[in-house]
C-alpha cells in the first residue's frame, strides 16, 4: 500500500465517520468525493479495495466503518415536535422541527418523539415550560403515567393519567389547576424522560 492510497483511505474513513455522526446515515459516493476532494470513480475504487481488505463494509450503497457501525447500533432517531396541532396528534413531517439521535443505552430506543413542554401545569412533576420531554408512542396508559393525550374539548395536552372506575381524569401537577374529566381520551404516548437546560 503506497502512502498516497493509505492517506486517501484514512480520509475516506474519517469523512464517513464524521458524516454518520452528524447525519445518522451513510454518505453517498458523491458526498464522499466532495468531502475528500477525490473523484467519484476514485472513491468507488477505494471503497471496493477497502472492502476487499476488510477495512470497511460496502455493498454498493451503504458504507459501514467500525466506528459508524457502533454509532448505528447505539442510537435511535427521535423527531422534535415544535408545536402540536389542534385535533388528534400526528407525527407528520410538517410538525417535526428536526430529528436528533439519542443513545439507546441511556434512553432505551424504540418508537419515540420529543415534545416541547408548554406552560406551568406540570411543574410539580419536574416538567417546566420549555423542557423537552421524551415520549414513547403507545395507545395505552396505566394510572399515574404522565401522558401526551388528546381529548374532545381539550385538544392535545401533557398531563398525568388518572382513572377512577370508568372515569378518566387528566391531572395537572400544579395546585393552580384542577383535574380535567374527559371522554374519548386518546393516548398518544407516555413520557419517559425530561431533558432540561440548566443555565
Amino acid at each position: 500500500m503506497n502512502p498516497k492510497s493509505s492517506e486517501s483511505m484514512d480520509r475516506i474513513i474519517s469523512f464517513v465517520n464524521d458524516f454518520y455522526r452528524d447525519n445518522g446515515r451513510s454518505p453517498s459516493i458523491r458526498q464522499v468525493a466532495s468531502g475528500t476532494g477525490l473523484g467519484n470513480a476514485t472513491v468507488h475504487r477505494y471503497l471496493t479495495l477497502m472492502t476487499e481488505r476488510g477495512l470497511i463494509d460496502y455493498d454498493g450503497e451503504v458504507i459501514v466503518t467500525e466506528q459508524s457501525n457502533k454509532i448505528r447500533n447505539g442510537v435511535f432517531q427521535a423527531g422534535i415536535i415544535g408545536s402540536v396541532p389542534c385535533g388528534p396528534f400526528s407525527l407528520e413531517e410538517e410538525f417535526v422541527e428536526q430529528y436528533v439521535f439519542l443513545p439507546t443505552d441511556i434512553f432505551g430506543g424504540g418508537d419515540m418523539f420529543l415534545l416541547h413542554a408548554s406552560g406551568d401545569s406540570m411543574t410539580g412533576a419536574g416538567i417546566d415550560d420549555g423542557d423537552l420531554v421524551l415520549v414513547k408512542k403507545q395507545e395505552e396508559a396505566r394510572d399515574g403515567d404522565i401522558v401526551v393525550a388528546w381529548a374532545e374539548g381539550v385538544g392535545n395536552t401533557l398531563k398525568r393519567y388518572r382513572k377512577y372506575g370508568k372515569t378518566v381524569f387528566l391531572h395537572p401537577e400544579n395546585p393552580k389547576y384542577v383535574d380535567i374529566p374527559v371522554k374519548n381520551c386518546r393516548i398518544q404516548g407516555i413520557v419517559t424522560w425530561v431533558l432540561k437546560k440548566y443555565q
